[in-house]
């Protein structure tokens, strides 16, 4: 846990600063990627993926270790070939892995997250699932299993594989030569997450775009078809644990719902997005029919709502990097009421931008008892001295949150407005 800590400290911040550039750049370019609170959602939904994470939660149905012994391959010496190999073993892996979550009912719940935002840029590639419960991917390494590549090379490379498909959310790169023959590009990338229909379930490589070649996925962006983003069924919250589950949900209630006992069971491992004839019937979804013509989730409210909710991501942030930087040094068990305390900040004030009547009440109460947690902790005589130079930060941000929502609290309350998007 420390060693992933450590190099969160790093990736945070970096990406976070990617983000900063983009936002600059599609300014000063008159082309902004950005929404407020889609941003907010967007980063919110990273910070509950690196708890979890973090903790490791999770069942591993299989080790990659498991493997090796199974097959009793002798590993082989660490040459810059062998990270070469075990490279293109992650990645073939990704690529079928990814299509899975893309094909099969189940799996589409633990990935939809990362398609949820309207909007397609840097944030929306930290919309990164919870809801993956079950680690299967190190079946996918059997090539590299085989090979006798060493669990160390697999360790060092994957979290390498998965920070390199960071770059590629973006609209600000056009297409790149002879390099989309080689790697998966922005524009490769953009084709994967619009919902136009030549395009959904398309481009599923992660670094190297050969996969999607070989097997038949891949599609090439049109000027004629311009990609538009999101999901089919619309998510229509900010809330990133809400979207984590809610195809699950679905899932659920039709299982429940039909009257087969076969679609009962077969409704799990079916294409994505089946439902038994019964239940489609009985239980219609709305599904967006035309692409260029629909109403997003709006991004409403006057700009201290919107101030307030990039206030409460900067505080939950800090608090969460504040947890990193001491793990290794505090219990396990008060890094989890760290880690419980940070998932309810954004469950309560992704609640809040979702204009939920009781996030006034969830909000006052968790800012309360952050500040209370703050003075007792920060104070107490085993603290570590440089905890005493957060006191006045941490007061501050508690102080001015309760300024704020307080504020919302007497100011009319805005209904939400929709607004239609156009070719």
């Amino acid at each position: 846990m420390e060693a992933y800590a450590n190099a969160l400290l790093i990736a945070i911040p970096l990406f976070l600063l990617l983000i900063l550039i983009e936002i600059g750049y599609g300014y000063w370019r008159k082309k902004t990627t950005y929404g407020v609170l889609d941003t907010v959602s967007s980063i919110s939904s990273g910070i509950t993926n690196i708890l979890k994470d973090t903790l490791g939660l999770g069942i591993v149905l299989v080790s990659y270790p498991t493997i090796l012994s199974f097959f009793k391959v002798a590993p082989l010496e660490v040459h810059w070939w062998v990270w070469v190999i075990g490279f293109i073993c992650i990645d073939f892996g990704g690529y079928w892995n990814h299509r899975l979550s893309h094909k099969i009912n189940i799996f589409w719940n633990q990935h939809m997250i990362h398609h949820s935002s309207e909007s397609f840029n840097l944030a929306c590639a930290l919309r990164q699932s919870i809801s993956n419960l079950f680690a299967y991917f190190p079946l996918l390494l059997l090539p590299a299993a085989l090979l006798g590549v060493p669990y160390k090379v697999i360790a060092i490379l994957a979290p390498v594989q998965l920070f390199a498909q960071f770059w590629y959310h973006t609209q600000h790169i056009g297409k790149l030569g002879f390099l989309e023959y080689i790697i998966v590009t922005p524009s490769q990338h953009r084709v994967h997450h619009a919902i136009n229909e030549r395009y959904i379930d398309k481009n599923l490589g992660q670094v190297f775009s050969i996969w999607d070649r070989m097997f038949g996925t891949f599609q090439e962006e049109l000027a004629s078809d311009p990609p538009q983003y999101g999901v089919l069924k619309q998510v229509n919250t900010w809330n990133p644990f809400t979207i984590n589950f809610m195809h699950f949900w679905q899932i659920t209630k039709d299982a429940w719902r039909t009257k087969s006992w076969v679609d009962k069971l077969r409704i799990w491992f079916m294409p994505t997005g089946w439902r038994p004839a019964d239940v489609a019937e009985n239980y219609p979804v709305e599904i967006i029919e035309d692409v260029f013509n629909f109403k997003r989730y709006p991004e409403s409210g006057s700009n201290i709502f919107k101030a307030y909710a990039v206030f409460q991501l900067l505080g939950v942030s800090m608090i969460l990097l504040l947890g990193l930087s001491e793990v290794g040094r505090i219990e396990v068990f008060e890094f989890i009421l760290l880690a419980l305390y940070i998932a309810l900040s954004v469950f309560s004030y992704s609640m809040f931008m979702d204009r939920w009547s009781g996030a006034y009440f969830t909000e006052a109460v968790r800012i309360i008892v952050g500040l209370i947690a703050s003075v007792i902790f920060l104070n107490a005589g085993d603290a570590p001295a440089h905890f005493y130079s957060w006191r006045t930060v941490l007061y501050c941000y508690f102080i001015l949150s309760l300024m704020g929502l307080a504020h919302g609290f007497f100011q009319p309350k805005l209904a939400h407005t929709t607004k239609e998007i156009s070719r």
